[in-house]
């Protein structure tokens, strides 16, 4: 199944809404460092619930570190720079969507080491900043989970 990727997340609930999507669809979640929380955050697991005892929940010091020992077949970012959108994509089993933190995005550096059909965007007012981030996630894992006829749910 996929990975979500949280590149820096900073809010607990946010984090604690994904985990529990991901024991939903059957993916794994990736936290990159540094986290803005502890895993042992009254609000990370009040969002959480129990749900974290269902899905794999992995912490890497870094993305490139994340890459090494993972080895997605692709990452793909999920960004408001992105110019092409987030349903142009033909999803694979064991790909890697990436989410930058919720107040500043996936930083330019990373982007740029992403071929640009890697960078991926979600539709939006154009006055608006961004997307919550457990429901951009959302958007775009079950997207992904769509193409794959839904594998493995009922």
């Amino acid at each position: 199944m996929f990975h979500v990727v949280l590149y820096e997340p900073e809010i607990p609930p946010n984090t604690g809404n994904i985990i529990r999507l991901c024991a939903n669809v059957g993916c794994r979640l990736h936290l990159i460092h540094p986290l803005g929380f502890s895993l042992d955050d009254r609000q990370l697991r009040r969002a959480g619930l129990d749900y974290r005892e269902w899905t794999r929940v992995e912490e890497h010091e870094s993305l490139p570190g994340f890459i090494a020992r993972v080895a997605p077949p692709r990452l793909l970012a999920f960004t408001t720079r992105g110019s092409r959108g987030y349903w142009e994509v033909d999803y694979r089993a064991e790909d890697a969507l990436l989410f930058g933190p919720e107040t500043r995005g996936l930083p330019v550096a990373v982007l740029d080491s992403l071929p640009a059909e890697h960078r991926l965007r979600i539709p939006m007012n154009a006055q608006a900043r961004s997307i919550n981030l457990s429901n951009a996630v959302a958007i775009g894992l079950y997207e992904a989970w769509r193409q794959l006829g839904f594998a493995g749910g009922v």
